[in-house]
């Protein structure tokens, strides 16, 4: 259970503490929590006279986990048959636990992107974790996420008498999409997902995808998207699915938060993200899932080659100086399990300390939580979390979350 954010002060101490920008640890680290921020943070903090001392032992303190690919409203099994099967209210539920166990394994932000046909039913999550009624991590949501009719995630092969829905809102125009996103953003939306491109092809190496809306259309969304956030800071503007090109170009182009996917990005792409700092997000869980899942029910090898792609691109969009932020497409996989993904990411070439400073700093960045969250230092938020061992060493030990703080209130203890 929860503890209540204390007016008294907490000094958290372990034997190490994450300092996420420089790359690097402290030993010992102590962090002062007063509320629900941060104080101080350092080897030794000074706390005042009364303050509750949580000791974790041979523990690294570190700012909570930030997952910027999530689905609350999905779980292991049919993806397209939970929306058919399950009633909204059903899903719901199955949310709230979702959202219980993400928090619980150390995540303490999350994006989420997309219900997969519950609407806004995210909106009513999101906003009872922020009264306190239910446990779950910081979230920013799409609600549905955007889809032209017969695309990637609408119900195409069933039979057209039975009327099954689409898992997404439909827009086939600019005015569809500003339409929708107004719709939308009145259900509680924090920012737009849309879905850029299906079906993928992979053959003799070469990804073929088609794209679903030109620039000049994502270029409306964004455009209704800056002006919904009505220039504010923590405006999070449009995020697409998108796995190759010309899909990519068009997106960057059209000025998008983040690539989700991005199997393949052209070299112009690529400069092109990091000239405007956009994220790519690779999503290798997900893929490394249905790999294993494929080659037990599906097309032999095809999971396997399509990770072995993506990983070599991945490669290539590090040299080329691409942003990243950290997600793993959680839902269709377990819950709670996505510190796997901070794991492929180091398999597949990037420095440790690049992949938690992609999770944190970036993450919290994509969020539009900059400055709040992602790093102990005071003032920011006081989501902390305690793992076994030395992220830097290794960094499966996010996968081996002891204590979690979000906001200065206690949800798990050793």
């Amino acid at each position: 259970m929860a503890q209540p954010a204390a007016g008294h002060p907490v000094v958290l101490h372990a034997a190490r503490m994450l300092d996420v920008a420089a790359g690097r640890v402290v030993t010992p680290g102590e962090v002062l929590v007063q509320g629900e921020r941060i104080v101080a943070a350092g080897q030794h903090v000074d706390g005042p006279a009364g303050a509750e001392v949580i000791d974790l032992g041979d523990r690294t303190l570190m700012p909570g986990l930030i997952d910027a690919h999530v689905h609350l409203f999905l779980h292991p099994g049919a993806e397209d048959l939970q929306t058919v099967e399950e009633s909204v209210p059903a899903r719901v539920i199955l949310a709230e636990i979702a959202a219980r166990e993400d928090l619980m394994a150390g995540f303490t932000a999350e994006r989420d992107m997309g219900t997969e046909g519950a609407g806004s039913s995210i909106s009513a999550i999101r906003n009872a974790i922020d009264a306190g009624l239910i446990p779950g991590p910081r979230l920013r949501v799409s609600g549905n996420a955007i889809d032209i009719l017969g695309g990637h995630e609408d119900a195409n092969d069933y039979n057209p008498a039975a009327h099954v829905p689409s898992n997404a809102d439909y827009a086939d125009s600019a005015e569809d999409l500003v339409r929708v996103m107004r719709l939308q953003h009145k259900e509680g939306s924090d920012f737009a997902k849309i879905y850029e491109t299906g079906k993928d092809t992979l053959k003799d190496g070469v990804l073929t995808t088609p794209y679903q809306y030109t620039e000049a259309e994502l270029h409306a969304a964004v455009l209704e998207a800056a002006r919904l956030g009505g220039g504010r800071p923590d405006a999070m503007g449009v995020a697409v699915h998108c796995t190759g090109e010309p899909a990519a170009s068009y997106a960057v182009n059209a000025g998008v938060a983040s690539i989700d996917h991005a199997y393949y990005l052209s070299g112009e792409t690529m400069a092109g993200m990091r000239a405007k700092q956009i994220f790519a997000v690779p999503t290798f869980a997900i893929m490394e899932y249905f790999g294993k899942q494929a080659e037990s029910h599906g097309p032999a090898g095809w999971g396997a080659a399509m990770l072995k792609f993506h990983a070599e691109q991945f490669k290539k969009q590090m040299a080329a100086g691409v942003p990243f932020a950290v997600g793993s497409d959680v839902g269709p996989f377990p819950h709670g399990t996505q510190a796997r993904e901070l794991e492929l990411m180091v398999e597949f070439g990037m420095p440790v300390a690049d992949v938690l400073r992609a999770d944190l700093i970036n993450g919290a960045k994509l969020l539009g939580w900059a400055g709040q969250i992602g790093e102990l230092k005071a003032g920011m938020l006081a989501d902390v979390i305690a793992v076994g061992g030395n992220p830097l060493v290794d960094i499966s030990a996010t996968e081996k979350v002891g204590f979690v703080m979000k906001g200065g209130v206690v949800y798990r203890r050793p």
